[in-house]
């Protein structure tokens, strides 16, 4: 694994399974899991599809899993209202680019990781917490838990990671990208990711 700006994200939700998915009865559960499945097949395939390659493959999986528009509000913070729709859908859309990017370029191949899933799926009002280890051989495990709401149609969906039980990956990103429109508006947080995500697939 490399570090990237958004290293935290892909950890929360890259975990590689070698676990059996498909034990998962809950619809949130699932959700991570079915990403995880795609993730998997990607990393073995990691060497042969090339970063273009996972970018493509992971980009469905990404969308389908994540509440893309919701994290991209809390991250962005109270001068999200600020900003007018089509900003918001540009920063939006340079939010999951980077994401995608960071999936793309961190887990290029697979070397043995597998993660458990406590099948006690946890309801904080309308969310549920889907808590998980990430297990790499040789290294302690590692505690993530997926803060998921229900997105109509959309089904169940990532909104927020917690890293080690208590560390919000999008609060971590508040103060940066909060500042960064604040100093220059949606087109600097836009142009900010986006370079960002132009390294990444380098």
């Amino acid at each position: 694994m490399r570090r990237a700006p958004s290293l935290l994200l892909a950890l929360s939700l890259a975990a590689a399974p070698a676990l059996a998915m498909a034990q998962a009865s809950d619809p949130a559960a699932a959700r991570v899991d079915a990403f995880y499945g795609v993730l998997l097949d990607t990393m073995k395939q990691g060497k042969s599809l090339g970063v273009e390659g996972r970018y493509r493959k992971l980009e469905p999986a990404v969308e389908q899993t994540l509440d893309l528009h919701a994290m991209t509000r809390f991250a962005v913070g109270p001068k999200w209202t600020a900003l007018s729709p089509a900003e918001q859908a540009q920063v939006t859309k340079a939010f999951k680019r980077m994401s995608v990017a960071t999936y793309a370029k961190n887990f290029d191949s697979f070397s043995g990781q597998s993660f458990k899933v406590d099948p006690k799926v946890q309801s904080r009002g309308p969310d549920k917490l889907v808590k998980t280890q990430l297990i790499q051989p040789g290294k302690a495990p590692v505690d993530l838990t997926y803060r998921m709401r229900e997105a109509g149609q959309g089904g169940w969906k990532v909104i927020d990671v917690f890293y080690q039980g208590s560390v919000s990956q999008l609060t971590t990103q508040r103060s940066d990208f909060s500042a960064t429109v604040a100093a220059g508006g949606a087109p600097a947080l836009v142009k900010k990711l986006d370079a960002l995500s132009d390294s990444l697939m380098k």
